[in-house]
């Protein structure tokens, strides 16, 4: 055994997956660990924050008040198992199955289209299971969408062929991306519409693509929405929720409702907050939601500005790793993979805190690792697992 280079020390492609994921001085060495910490930390202080919820919403829980808390500590295991599944199959495994995983997930979002969809709070985006059980395919097709891009745009550039992606790669890219985005939209799940399109820009920006391209989208998503405003694509309440965002006070009893709520909520904690299980706006059921959507209100309220603020700063090592990851590795499809999941953490955390605070419209995105919700932590946990396998199969210097 000679050194520490990558194809030594157990975690090259020709190992196979428990030999890559348990070698000696492999997990310790190359596993991120603030990453991981911050997932876990933020998992967990969720399952404080739901359980304060929903441990009185009689209506909700089926008279269990640790209905929400055991299934949102389930979910979460079962996300750490999919991490873990990520890592040992590898996101070069993960690359050649693109195709497969990409046709599953069309398939999945074009059933909510079918009568095995459901609608779920004002969004028909869901397939229902059974056993209290549904799915939100748009989450896992987040994850195919950086996937396919990401092959595409990385598959000359890695071979030696070309120093960027060319104009005719970057356009079939977007035509990937554009058939699952364009079945969300007619849902409509907006929401999720517009984590996929800066998932998108996202992709194209750490690709090296021509600016021209960024500039273009830009352009003609901007054109895209106007449109959609002007066909009468979207729902009555998400015209209602944009709305609300533009004049709070328009109608405070109705659309407008949820964000002056959640506002009255995180106002009320302050520094320090009003305690854990002791919020007044919490415990009385004023905010709608508050489980999933608005779950960042129990913890303004409840944990006050230091534990908001905890919630923050947790993401932002989440993201800071994400972004070290992207930058060490040496191949352009780990990098574009992390830089399109840097998007959509950065993207959906902004857009789920703004919500609360009233500073971004009202779009039904959860919490990344903190609302309740199985698609989401399922989906969120397995980045996590791309994001360790691209750091764990990076080549180590000697």
């Amino acid at each position: 055994m000679t050194g520490n280079s990558f194809s030594v020390s157990g975690y090259g492609p020709e190992r196979s997956g428990w030999t890559r994921l348990f070698a000696r001085d492999s997990l310790a060495r190359r596993l991120d660990w603030p990453i991981l910490f911050s997932a876990i930390a933020l998992s967990l202080i969720g399952a404080a924050l739901v359980y304060s919820a929903t441990r009185n919403r009689t209506e909700l829980n089926q008279g269990d008040p640790y209905y929400f808390l055991l299934r949102h500590l389930l979910n979460t295991g079962i996300g750490f198992a999919l991490m873990v599944g990520t890592v040992w199959l590898g996101h070069r495994t993960l690359r050649t199955a693109v195709p497969i995983l990409y046709g599953i997930s069309v398939v999945l979002i074009l059933l909510v289209l079918t009568p095995l969809g459901a609608t779920i709070n004002g969004a028909h985006a869901w397939i229902v299971i059974g056993g209290g059980f549904s799915l939100q395919p748009s989450e896992f097709v987040k994850i195919t969408i950086i996937l396919g891009m990401a092959m595409l745009l990385a598959a000359r550039v890695d071979a030696g062929d070309k120093p960027h992606p060319d104009h005719r790669t970057v356009v079939q890219a977007l035509g990937l991306a554009a058939v699952p985005i364009l079945i969300v939209l007619l849902m409509p799940d907006l929401g999720s519409v517009m984590v996929m399109v800066v998932i998108v820009l996202g992709v194209l920006l750490t690709s090296g693509a021509s600016n021209r391209w960024i500039f273009g989208l830009i352009g003609t998503g901007a054109i895209g929405a106007i449109a959609v405003w002007q066909l009468g694509v979207l729902d009555e309440y998400q015209i209602n929720r944009f709305a609300a965002f533009a004049n709070p006070e328009l109608d405070p009893a109705g659309v407008g409702y949820n964000t002056n709520q959640a506002r009255i909520a995180i106002g009320s904690g302050g520094l320090l907050g009003t305690g854990l299980f002791k919020g007044s706006q919490t415990t009385g059921q004023f905010v709608p939601e508050q489980q999933t959507d608005f779950v960042f209100t129990v913890a303004g309220e409840e944990l006050g500005f230091v534990g908001a603020g905890l919630i923050i700063l947790l993401l932002g090592v989440v993201l800071w790793r994400a972004c070290r990851i992207a930058r060490e590795t040496t191949e352009l499809y780990g990098t574009i993979v992390a830089g399109g999941i840097i998007a959509w953490f950065a993207f959906q955390a902004f857009e789920n805190i703004g919500m609360t605070l009233g500073i971004m419209p009202v779009a039904g995105l959860p919490l990344p690792f903190v609302s309740y919700g199985g698609s989401s932590m399922f989906a969120v946990w397995v980045a996590v697992g791309l994001l360790q396998s691209i750091r764990v199969e990076r080549p180590m210097s000697a």
